[in-house]
């Protein structure tokens, strides 16, 4: 499986000639040649992990990709057709398996509300926690996606999630709001804790991949 990091928190996952596309937002230019798109992930509601166009987009080239969200992103979208799914839940859509975990999205602040979440365990090697630092619970991670920059986001938070899952490989993803400068020390910080389970920490510019 060969998973492709797009701008802040979009990624394509590309097995068997079949396309995942996970949390194409506002942040992220149009993801044009995913070759055979099947299904969408979109984590939860907010616009810069989805957009009406991105899903439009991708819908046009792709009618039959099918599209699964916590049931906040359905009420949101409600012009498109969602397969809300809850943690806890597994479903295989071609050569993907797909398992949710979490719930809800971390504070932002008490003035603003909690929306719903779902992490995404694919093919039992890869996670991404969407916006949130929900584990995988019983389930070793080849390849972790770890959050560096967000308005919900410590650091340090970041780093003990990192510790606490302990993946073989790991990179940083929800990095669009971070200056070069504070790219390249969340980066740092996120390799020392990496390495701290005897783990590769990898740099991913948007575009680039790695196979797992």
């Amino acid at each position: 499986m060969r998973v492709t990091k797009h701008e802040h928190a979009a990624l394509t996952l590309r097995d068997s000639g079949k396309t995942l596309i996970i949390d194409p937002g506002s942040f992220t230019d149009p993801i044009l040649d995913a070759g055979d798109i099947i299904a969408v992930v979109v984590t939860h509601e907010h616009a810069d992990h989805w957009t009406p166009e991105h899903l439009r987009r991708i819908l046009s080239r792709a009618p039959m990709a099918r599209i699964f969200a916590p049931q906040g992103v359905a009420d949101a979208a409600a012009d498109f057709e969602i397969r809300v799914v809850t943690p806890g839940e597994r479903v295989e859509i071609g050569p993907f398996t797909l398992e949710f975990f979490g719930g809800l999205h971390e504070v932002i602040h008490s003035s603003l509300p909690v929306v719903q979440n779902v992490g995404v365990l694919v093919n039992d090697g890869f996670y991404y926690a969407g916006d949130s630092y929900d584990l995988p619970t019983g389930h070793p991670v080849k390849l972790l996606a770890a959050p560096a920059g967000a308005p919900w986001l410590k650091l340090g938070d970041a780093m003990d999630f990192i510790l606490a899952i302990a993946p073989r490989l790991a990179f940083a993803t929800h990095d669009m709001t971070l200056s070069t400068i504070g790219r390249r020390m969340a980066r740092q910080r996120l390799t020392w804790a990496t390495e701290q389970g005897g783990g590769e920490f990898l740099v991913l510019d948007p575009g680039m991949s790695i196979d797992i």
